[in-house]
């Protein structure tokens, strides 16, 4: 275990008390949890021996981990592997949202909780899932395509945008920036960067995160703001600021008392909170609030099942073809909608050799009776993307930027 900052040690242990500190301490020496949640849009049988996560449906935690990367169902998007702590949002919408919204999460890369939020809104919902930073905007999109979720939209921009665009939610998501202590067990590189400084640089940035996006939440919308770390800095008073400034009243979540899930550790502190402190919880750090709306100071007026143009959308759930001459080029999202119509494309079933080398983006023999044109490989029945089949020869058409590497 790495040394953690003497200034973060003293504060936290004190926050913490004693027995639940040491268990934290501990935690560092046991083998990290890890869990996987399955796609509903693309059903498959739930692992045998794995042990359900109680706040998260379709979520499990594993014996062991197994490597990923080679195996296809992972990239046709049947499953993703998402940190269990982050999962409790599927109890929050399950709790909270009985009805379509539209919602916005905005800090969503690489897409864990969108993914999560799709899957666990009513149906008719519609997702904006942002990401600020350009290059993980793009990891965000292919997370997200690579699920098939219908009404999703992937925009980069900052919240300053959302506003600027008259942009008016149900439900915003902020998973905001932080100085990360619930990731030290995790990664070794946020204990170095980690310092009293950078905490409240933080918390100063999560404030201006939310107030910038606050006109952008309809009066009476739900809040849900988190964050990956344990200082009350970043957490209660946060939460204290944005009711007391901003106006919001605080919700409660049920949960069972034997999630071992934490509340707050601020004294005087009334509010619900809720904390995953690992070895408490089988789960890296994690800190929830789920706020109601009750000031009415909303600019947002335009229907967000409308994209504005003044907003960057990297995808917008309606993939389509590229024109080349004569030639109509099928977008590759395309293939991994889960409502995509069954007969639309012919297909070819591979085996699992074949299917590593679709997505390493080799070239791949299909048998002789696989008709010309374009057609969708699949594995164990779920789609993996296009080829060009030409008779003599396929054209590999998975995207470049996505192909399995050094496997």
């Amino acid at each position: 275990m790495k040394r953690l900052p003497t200034d973060f040690e003293t504060y936290t242990r004190q926050l913490f008390g004693e027995e639940r500190f040491n268990r934290f301490i501990a935690s560092f020496d046991e083998v990290q949890p890890v869990s996987v949640r399955f796609n509903p849009f693309k059903p498959t049988p739930s692992p045998s021996d794995a042990k359900q996560i109680p706040w998260c449906s379709n979520a499990y935690w594993l014996d062991a981990r197994p490597d990923f990367t080679i195996d296809p169902l992972l990239h046709a998007g049947c499953y993703y592997v998402q940190e269990a702590g982050s999962m409790f949002l599927d109890e929050i919408l399950r709790q909270h949202v009985t009805q379509p919204v539209t919602m916005l999460d905005l800090c969503a890369a690489p897409g864990g909780k969108s993914t999560l939020a799709r899957a666990a809104l009513p149906e008719g919902s519609v997702l904006y899932a942002n990401e600020p930073d350009h290059r993980r905007a793009n990891i965000l999109m292919e997370n997200i395509q690579k699920q098939g979720l219908p009404d999703v939209i992937v925009t980069n921009n900052y919240a300053k945008d959302y506003q600027k665009a008259k942009m008016l939610f149900d439900v915003i998501l902020t998973d905001v920036p932080c100085s990360g202590e619930g990731m030290f067990r995790k990664d070794a590189g946020a204990i170095d960067e980690w310092n009293i400084s950078n905490v409240l640089k933080c918390r100063d940035l999560q404030r201006s995160i939310i107030t910038d996006i606050w006109p952008c939440l309809r009066n009476g919308g739900l809040l849900i703001y988190s964050t990956c770390t344990f200082n009350t800095r970043e957490n209660e008073e946060n939460v204290r600021w944005i009711s007391e400034e901003l106006g919001a009243e605080t919700l409660s979540v049920d949960i069972n008392s034997d999630w071992g899930i934490t509340g707050t550790l601020l004294d005087g502190f009334n509010k619900p909170v809720y904390r995953f402190i690992p070895g408490i919880t089988k789960t890296e750090g994690l800190f929830v609030c789920v706020m109601r709306k009750t000031s009415d100071d909303c600019s947002g007026s335009r229907n967000a099942r409308q994209n504005p143009k003044t907003l960057r959308v990297l995808s917008d759930g309606n993939p389509q073809p590229t024109i080349k001459g004569k030639d109509k080029i099928p977008a590759h999202a395309e293939a991994l909608l889960a409502n995509l119509p069954k007969e639309k494309y012919p297909k070819a079933e591979v085996n699992h050799e074949t299917a590593l080398q679709y997505l390493r983006r080799e070239a791949i023999v299909l048998p002789d009776s696989t008709p010309k044109g374009y057609v969708i490989i699949t594995y164990q029945g779920h789609n993996l993307g296009f080829v060009k089949n030409l008779g003599n020869r396929a054209n590999n058409l998975y995207p470049q930027e996505w192909r399995i590497r050094n496997k």
